[in-house]
């Protein structure tokens, strides 16, 4: 237990982002919605056993949670926890007082992480830009995450302050991210999934956005296409990751690929676009194919006890 790694909320960022994904793509087929809500259950159940598992660990293993803490990667994937409330309250709408519940306390969690987050990279003695990697953005998405929902039950202020606070600073950490990886080492191999969360702030923020107009507008088309685009730049380097071996980290593909699906989902709707519903279809098929394969690896290293072990 004392080994057990934050990254695995990760899983289940993947996980209900699949979920949100069949659910929003194949309204009208009865058997997609029993498939999502299947995987939403499962998502559901999974984030419980770890926020349960990670509790136990701060209980018994507090030292752990703080190297955890201090550790240059590590530390931006607390905010999965909040993260994961947020799109669970997102998936579990038609339960109001559940999703009412869990907005509330991701969001509140959210402005508590990103702030210690932000804190610790202020008070960088022991970060360099080799440290820098696209898993920074993470405390940033989760500020994006909040309004997706947040208007639908009503917050708007609240809303755009989250937003406002995710946009900027993915703004200002995209140039810093851009740098540490154009004029600096690569990234370690089990870091290269990672390049998938260029994927998930422009992404999330089209949805977030278009929640907060309530339409389309030309800076929302900015931010899809702009997701659009990185997603060809990464598509155009399969081979490279195909190549690379299994980690926890490989889960990075995951939910960054469920928000461009959702955020494709929804540009069709708006720009009534039909080549973009074919998009969208393409997009949750590869989406599904990516985390069954995750899901079989994950099981098989949990198996061989890779899962749980010193870094």
């Amino acid at each position: 237990m004392a080994y057990l790694p934050i990254t695995l909320f990760s899983i289940v960022m993947g996980l209900i982002g699949l979920g949100i994904a069949w659910k929003e793509c194949f309204q009208t087929s009865s058997v997609a919605q029993t498939l999502s809500l299947a995987i939403g259950i499962v998502a559901s159940a999974l984030f419980i056993i770890l926020l349960g598992a990670y509790g136990w660990k701060i209980f018994r293993h507090a030292s752990d949670v703080r190297a955890e803490l201090h550790h240059p990667v590590r530390l931006n994937f607390f905010p999965t926890i909040s993260v994961n409330m947020l799109l669970l309250s997102v998936f579990w709408q038609s339960i109001p007082i559940l999703a009412i519940t869990l907005w509330t306390a991701g969001m509140l969690l959210q402005l508590v992480l990103t702030i210690y987050v932000m804190s610790s990279w202020l008070n960088h003695n022991h970060f360099t830009i080799e440290h820098v990697n696209p898993s920074w953005f993470i405390p940033m998405v989760g500020n994006i995450v909040v309004p997706i929902n947040g208007m639908y039950l009503g917050y708007v202020e609240i809303s755009w302050f989250f937003f406002s606070v995710g946009l900027i600073f993915w703004l200002v950490l995209l140039t810093i991210v851009m740098y540490r990886l154009l004029f600096h080492e690569q990234l370690p191999l089990h870091l290269t999934p990672t390049y998938f969360i260029l994927l998930a702030p422009p992404s999330i923020g089209f949805v977030s956005y278009t929640g907060l107009i309530g339409g389309l507008d030309n800076a929302a088309r900015l931010l899809y296409y702009c997701a659009l685009f990185l997603m060809m730049l990464l598509g155009s380097n399969a081979i490279r990751f195909w190549r690379v071996p299994f980690f926890i980290s490989s889960w990075a593909f995951s939910f960054p690929l469920a928000a461009l699906s959702i955020a494709t989902i929804k540009m069709a709707e708006l720009s009534q676009q039909s080549c973009l519903i074919w998009l969208a279809r393409l997009l949750v098929t590869l989406l599904s194919v990516i985390v069954s394969w995750l899901v079989f690896r994950t099981v098989q290293a949990a198996r061989q006890g890779k899962i749980c072990i010193p870094e």
